[in-house]
């Protein structure tokens, strides 16, 4: 490793060569490694270019999936929400048994019944998640889009933040279509209730139609908490608190 001795600080890559800093002063790194001609043409690499290329499809797949509840996700996501998403869609990838290695699809991953099992369940926030704040069960109606919540008491059924004033649930369906790369995406009015709720309350969160554009049809339920100032509702805590669960697929 070359060591770099003159009166001039510097820092970055010049022609190849990387200068960084460390305790012992500026070091010298000479660029290295595979070329990507190399990787992508020889045959040696085949296995590389057949991992990268279904890689590449499952992460397209994952953002598409986001993309499609998008106006959802923005209210209750974590650092990692993308990568744990591409993780997902790898492994239905990796349920495709048409296709030749390099060739899978998450398409045909999602022939596999046991491929839903992946997806149903997945908290887009990991730091607040449906089973650890909803302690009550649901029932949705995938037919007519209807979510029902009975005999709810949000101040003893839900594991609610400190400062909370307000709760707002949404519930969100997206036709997603993995050939076409397109999706259809409906969404309910937000029913929203103050936390001092203590006597039984029914309340149903109704989509205005089901999607129909063809392709896998996820329902998700978004939870989201308010803190009340001057009689205007703020995010509680830049939104950190809030859930996203995918709670049904088929």
């Amino acid at each position: 490793m070359a060591k770099f001795d003159g009166i001039f600080d510097i820092e970055g890559t010049l022609k190849g060569m990387t200068f960084y800093k460390t305790s012992e002063g500026i070091r010298i790194r000479a660029k290295g490694g595979i070329s990507k001609k190399r990787i992508m043409n020889d045959p040696a690499f085949v296995r590389t270019r057949e991992n990268g290329a279904e890689f590449s499809h499952s992460a397209k797949m994952a953002q598409l999936l986001r993309h499609s509840v998008s106006t959802l996700v923005d209210n209750a996501k974590d650092s990692r929400t993308s990568s744990r998403l591409n993780q997902i869609m790898g492994r239905i990838k990796n349920r495709d048994t048409v296709n030749v290695r390099g060739e899978r699809t998450v398409k045909n991953g999602l022939s596999d019944p046991l491929a839903l099992q992946y997806l149903v369940g997945f908290d887009f926030n990991k730091h607040s998640t449906l089973s650890s704040v909803l302690k009550k069960s649901f029932a949705l109606n995938t037919t007519d889009g209807k979510l029902t919540l009975s005999d709810f008491i949000n101040g003893k059924q839900m594991l609610l933040p400190a400062g909370v004033s307000k709760i707002g649930f949404r519930l969100g369906a997206s036709s997603i279509d993995f050939s076409g790369q397109t999706y259809e995406f409906v969404e309910s009015p937000q029913e929203l209730m103050h936390v001092e709720l203590y006597a039984p309350a029914t309340f149903t969160l109704t989509l205005p139609s089901i999607p129909s554009s063809g392709g896998l049809l996820c329902f998700f339920l978004l939870i989201e908490f308010y803190q009340e100032i001057n009689g205007v509702d703020y995010p509680l805590k830049n939104k950190q608190f809030n859930v996203l669960n995918l709670i049904a697929a088929s």
